[in-house]
């Protein structure tokens, strides 16, 4: 029989530092693992495992549990979400634990309250039941619980899509396209996808088929010059880079160094040399400034909430209340302010968000087109036709994980008359 006590410490550790600490739950993570190097494979899982499904769970786990301390929370994951039983677990359990065991396993989900239930915060809970009514929002929240798939973009510049998903099945990986991005592949589980040929080699990357439709939105041509305005690491800037296949110049802006820092290496397994990496001051940036209506397509995937990817970083929902949405919103404005000022006459502006509200979405979307009467409104349904995407999602584009199977995105698109 397998013991888990030590396992259940390490998680009882690592969970006491993720629920005291502000910080993202996936550096806390990793910074753990660095520290416990001697850790096998199967412990790491356990203990990753069991730490993401309390931060995923956490109001029903203390509901059930009828407790907020860490250890008795990573019992209850393991019994209520892992499916351990008592007996798997009885060489890990301190003496009275076996009473939690109990009490976790009676505890009926129906006479939990809804926001419990959804396992979100009653002010986010009220928000998604108010805009979406309770049967919608119930189900919305369970895809938002439900663990995301692992999903590629092929670079279609090295190879076409049928003979990546040929070369993955030949070394033992299943997967299948993606719905509606051309260049993705679903995976069927998560391998360790870095270790590939595909991946070493620069033809395949790690990207949400969500994120690759933000590319298709853009939609750059050969020769172009394009600003990718919030690049981060470069997932985007490397999918617009496929898409012009290496020609034009883009330019990858951040006010974070050490973000854009990641996209060099990247680029270069991938044989991208159009890409410009630009750190900006600010929205103010100077150099920005002295591309000032030159730029034929720009995308601002802005900061934001970052609600809608809550399978895969479901510490965002306690970390951000609604203070900080409202912040966000005000930095959210003046980033597309100072984004749309790069673009010529006849080019194409996409905002976006990885956000499900629409204070970080419509709201922004609503103000940017009432003031600024030179941007006109595009129809991300023809823009996705126009690519052979068919996608019935109106003129603005709402992705939901629970309908579309990718992360939450929100965009709308614009060209400058």
């Amino acid at each position: 029989m397998i013991v888990y006590r030590a396992q259940l410490a390490r998680a009882e550790t690592l969970l006491a530092e993720l629920l005291s600490s502000s910080g993202p739950a996936d550096a806390a993570v990793s910074r753990y693992f660095r520290a416990h190097r001697n850790l096998g494979q199967q412990d790491r899982a356990f203990v990753a495992e069991t730490v993401y499904a309390v931060l995923r769970r956490r109001r029903s786990l203390e509901t059930a549990a009828q407790s907020t301390a860490p250890r008795e929370l990573a019992i209850a994951a393991l019994v209520r979400v892992r499916g351990l039983s008592g007996r798997a677990l009885e060489g890990a359990l301190r003496d009275g634990e076996d009473a939690l065991v109990t009490r976790v396993r009676a505890a009926k989900a129906d006479t939990f309250p809804r926001a419990v239930r959804a396992d979100l915060p009653d002010w986010l809970w009220l928000r998604l039941e108010a805009l979406h009514g309770q049967d919608e929002a119930l189900r919305l929240a369970q895809g938002l619980l439900n663990p995301a798939p692992l999903d590629l973009r092929v670079n279609l510049a090295k190879l076409s899509r049928d003979e990546a998903l040929a070369r993955l099945h030949a070394s033992g990986i299943e997967g299948a396209p993606t719905p509606y991005s051309p260049a993705g592949i679903r995976l069927a589980a998560k391998p360790a996808i870095n270790r590939h040929p595909l991946f070493t080699s620069g033809a395949v990357e790690v990207q949400d088929e969500g994120s690759q439709l933000l590319c298709y939105l853009l939609a750059p041509r050969r020769g172009e010059m394009v600003a990718d305005y919030c690049a981060g690491a470069g997932g985007k800037t490397l999918a617009l880079a496929m898409l012009m296949r290496g020609s034009g110049r883009i330019y990858a802006m951040d006010v974070s160094a050490r973000r854009l820092a990641e996209l060099a290496p990247r680029a270069a397994r991938a044989g991208v040399t159009s890409v410009h990496p630009l750190v900006l001051s600010g929205e103010g940036d100077a150099r920005a400034r002295r591309l000032a209506g030159k730029i034929d397509r720009v995308l601002v995937d802005a900061p934001c909430s970052g609600f809608g990817t809550l399978r895969r970083n479901p510490d965002l929902k306690w970390r951000h209340g609604p203070q900080a949405i409202a912040e966000l919103a005000a930095k959210q404005a003046r980033i597309l302010e100072a984004a749309a000022r790069l673009l010529k006459p006849g080019g194409r502006l996409v905002y976006a968000t990885c956000s499900i509200l629409p204070d970080e979405n419509e709201s922004i979307a609503d103000a940017f087109g009432a003031a600024h009467a030179e941007f006109g409104p595009l129809s991300c349904r023809e823009l996705l036709a126009a690519q052979r995407i068919e996608l019935d999602c109106g003129d603005r584009l709402r992705l939901w994980p629970h309908r579309h199977g990718c992360d939450g995105f929100f965009a709308a698109a614009y060209e400058r008359r």
